[in-house]
């Protein structure tokens, strides 16, 4: 067992897609197994969802999960991920809209929280994208006030590893190359290290992989994760994957494996000079 602490940040996205994935993440942050959730404030779920997560709003880091590619009725910007990818490489992406379609989201957010996000990351990573970036700077700046820290927002490009699926973080690396450099010269904070990527299949061995994270994972690392209550989505693909991850951080055996790797699930504030490198 190690003894010096490492500080993690346990993030799970999509709080709001639906109501199971939001009542599973707010069991988890209860429980003390989650540090942070980013929240998709254009679903419809979110508003009942969200006077939910306010009885645990202490206990965890609320983000906004800004979304470009989930259908929900609400959504102004919709296209595939495979659009996007395209769109930003190629620089053929309206930063105008962009930033009006962040501005709403954080809008909705605020609306039902009553506070700003406390960081910023992206559905499928796309905040970290050419153009899109530029487009979620000049929202901050429309939304936060003059001399403001800003949210936190995360680094997909600083990845740890590759998971099981080596082609997937190659893209993402190469989509959201530069973004950490972006952010620090807006004067934002971003995260040391990321992790969490894999198939976000049931079959795919969360546990393991989340096991080799927090033995591995540099300090100030935040690491993703996708849990949800058991219930069969069709609308979500990924549905069997958060009930397997929801079951392994429920349990005693996660709380044994972060004890045995030397890690302390720690919010953001609390990660100090480690999340500040650029």
């Amino acid at each position: 067992m190690n003894t010096a602490q490492r500080k993690l940040v346990l993030c799970a996205d999509d709080f709001g897609q639906s109501a199971a994935i939001s009542a599973g993440i707010v069991a988890l942050i209860a429980d003390g197994r989650l540090t942070a959730t980013s929240v998709m404030s254009e679903s419809p779920y979110w508003p009942a969802a969200a006077l939910k997560l306010a009885r645990v709003r202490q206990c965890a880091d609320v983000g906004l999960h800004l979304n470009l590619t989930h259908p929900f009725p609400a959504a102004s910007q919709v296209r595939s991920l495979s659009y996007w990818l395209v769109m930003s490489s190629l620089r053929l992406l309206s930063r105008p809209r962009l930033t009006e379609s962040f501005i709403r989201q954080i809008d909705a957010f605020k609306r039902e929280l009553g506070c700003l996000p406390d960081f910023i990351d992206g559905h499928q990573h796309v905040h970290a994208f050419p153009v899109i970036r530029s487009a979620l700077s000049d929202a901050i700046a429309a939304c936060w006030p003059a001399g403001d820290s800003g949210p936190w927002l995360r680094s997909p490009e600083r990845l740890i590893d590759d998971g099981d699926t080596p082609a997937k973080a190659l893209v993402l690396r190469a989509a959201c190359m530069g973004f950490a450099r972006h952010a620090s010269q807006q004067g934002l904070r971003v995260s040391h290290r990321f992790g969490g990527v894999y198939s976000l299949q049931p079959d795919g061995d969360f546990a393991g992989k989340m096991r080799h994270w927090l033995r591995s994972a540099p300090d100030g690392t935040l690491l993703m994760c996708h849990p949800g209550l058991a219930v069969a989505d069709p609308a979500d693909p990924i549905h069997a994957a958060r009930a397997h991850e929801y079951h392994y951080l429920a349990s005693a055996e996660f709380l044994h494996d972060c004890v045995q790797a030397g890690v302390k699930l720690s919010r953001f504030g609390e990660l100090g000079d480690a999340a500040f490198h650029s």
